[in-house]
């Protein structure tokens, strides 16, 4: 595994058929081409993914939906338009460029476009070495299957380093701006369909295009699952009233083994360790996953976590909360 800050050393590593974890403004994505079965399975093993779990294929533009999508919806390409680059994942009925290897077996693909600058240099370069306008990045994110995601190399490297060979690559775009997963909506019938959330709302969808967005689908995607996004630690989530009275573990010669996560303004209990105080959601969505890592690196045993209001992105950092703490 070598750590670069070259996206044309990261192209090259993927056009030769090797990983590189790359950075997204949502989280940093284990990266293969999408078009090699041998690379794609080398993400399946690294992150001990189910077979059956899609990927998300990264493209470099909506001139490209047509290559690796049929039959896309209006309404689709609405968003595609409106929102790309952006945090938004498109699900559409594949074409077939988009092999079984990356759909988990489904008739749809999941497509986006990152608005991270550096994600951008590596599509091109890979676009340039290979002569294809339409190639596709297969980035699921690059930690272990339901463990926390990445937002910084360093996340990736000491999570991964064990797994991957000396010829991929961490590609280092410092920390990501949105710290969570895109949104991913569901474009495979006449009504668009939220199957992640995330900093693009329902709301916004439904704004473009005129369609109600409800959640719901029987579609697979990434990170859907009741259980993951999940430290060491256990994360319960408390309302603020519960802290002092439940909470308090007063000061010993102990090491500490409670950390919180809450808003600004949320005092932190006796004996309890302050993990992040964030201003707005967008701030503890940014802050969320690196939070929960400190928590392992401390050794924390619980993390106490203190939602912020359902608005905007808060609740896609409500959605991940809940993932987290979820223990069946």
């Amino acid at each position: 595994m070598r750590l670069t800050m070259d996206p044309r050393e990261a192209a090259l590593a993927l056009l030769d058929g090797h990983l590189a974890a790359l950075p997204t403004e949502t989280v940093y994505g284990l990266g293969a081409r999408a078009d090699q079965a041998s690379a794609i399975a080398r993400v399946y093993a690294v992150k001990d993914r189910p077979a059956n779990h899609p990927l998300i294929v990264h493209i470099a533009g909506a001139n490209a939906l047509d290559s690796w999508g049929e039959s896309v919806p209006r309404y689709a390409r609405t968003l595609a338009d409106s929102l790309w680059p952006g945090p938004l994942s498109l699900v559409v009925r594949r074409s077939p460029a988009a092999a079984d290897f990356v759909t988990g077996g489904q008739d749809s693909v999941a497509l986006r476009v990152s608005a991270h600058p550096i994600m951008g240099e590596v599509l091109a370069h890979l676009m340039e070495l290979t002569g294809n306008e339409s190639v596709g990045i297969a980035a699921p994110s690059a930690n272990r299957f339901g463990r926390v995601s990445p937002t910084s190399a360093w996340h990736v490297m000491s999570e991964l380093a064990h797994f991957l060979s000396d010829d991929d690559v961490v590609l280092d775009g410092g920390e990501c701006g949105v710290g969570l997963e895109s949104t991913i909506i569901d474009c495979t019938s006449s009504q668009p369909r939220l199957l992640r959330p995330g900093a693009i709302t329902a709301d916004d969808v439904a704004r473009l295009t005129g369609l109600e967005c409800p959640a719901g689908s029987t579609i697979r995607a990434s990170g859907t699952l009741a259980k993951h996004y999940q430290p060491s630690a256990d994360v319960r989530i408390v309302r603020a009233a519960e802290l002092q009275d439940r909470w308090s573990l007063g000061s010993g010669a102990e090491a500490p083994v409670v950390g919180l996560l809450a808003m600004a303004g949320i005092n932190t209990p006796s004996g309890v360790v302050r993990l992040a105080s964030p201003h707005s959601a967008e701030e503890y969505a940014r802050v969320l996953y690196a939070a929960l890592r400190e928590a392992d690196v401390l050794g924390l045993e619980t993390v106490l976590a203190v939602a912020p209001e359902p608005a905007g992105i808060g609740a896609a950092v409500i959605d991940r909360l809940n993932r987290a703490a979820h223990s069946g």
